[in-house]
């Protein structure tokens, strides 16, 4: 089930912002986006965090990305993109100084 905007947020009903506007616009649960439209900010978001993240991706990495668009049915696709949000902004990762595993 879908949550409101102010769920993920600091967004709280009343606030004169960019996610005030995004939700009078668009609905509290962006509802009035197409699901292109969507995963296009996902996109756009991701790519401008990942410009912005220290380091540098391994090489394998790359292979997985294809591996996953090529292999993966859509439903899974989504839900892997789901659970990297999740890990991105709740869970841990390696940091840049630790010696990244390569295969």
């Amino acid at each position: 089930m879908s949550k409101p905007i102010g769920f993920f947020t600091s967004y709280t009903p009343g606030d004169i912002s960019l996610l005030g506007a995004l939700q009078e616009d668009y609905g509290p649960m962006l509802e009035k986006m197409t699901q292109r439209e969507k995963l296009f900010l996902i996109s756009a978001i991701a790519a401008q965090l990942c410009d912005q993240a220290p380091g540098r991706c391994r090489d394998e990495i790359y292979v997985v990305g294809h591996q996953i668009n090529s292999s993966l049915p859509p439903a899974d696709r989504a839900g892997l993109v789901e659970a990297l949000i999740n890990q991105v902004r709740w869970g841990l990762s390696l940091s840049d100084t630790e010696v990244l595993p390569m295969k």
